[in-house]
């Protein structure tokens, strides 16, 4: 599933915006249930709490495609140093004679 949220250009930062976004979303569902008339507290929690849930699987998201991202970081990497070793290999000597 990281791979394909990966594939479809979701970077880490934005699985972490959206975990910053989930705190401030639950905070302000809070304080507008709280606020609407004839809600009692236990709504305006229950709302906060439900909202406020979806921030630690947002992070973790965040640090699965943070792994994902340097994982195929690395193999790009290695893959060009591959490239360079064989190349650098099969040049022929110069000989002096």
């Amino acid at each position: 599933m990281i791979k394909m949220l990966h594939k479809m250009g979701i970077k880490s930062e934005h699985a972490y915006i959206a975990g910053v976004a989930s705190i401030g979303l639950s905070i302000a569902s809070w304080v507008m249930s709280k606020n609407a008339k004839g809600s009692a507290l236990d709504r305006a929690d229950r709302w906060g709490i439900f909202v406020g849930e979806w921030a630690p699987t947002f992070f973790a998201l965040g640090v699965a495609l943070r792994i994902e991202e340097t994982h195929r970081d690395l193999e790009k990497e290695s893959e060009a140093d591959m490239l360079q070793r064989s190349t650098g290999a099969r040049q022929p000597a110069h000989s002096g004679a």
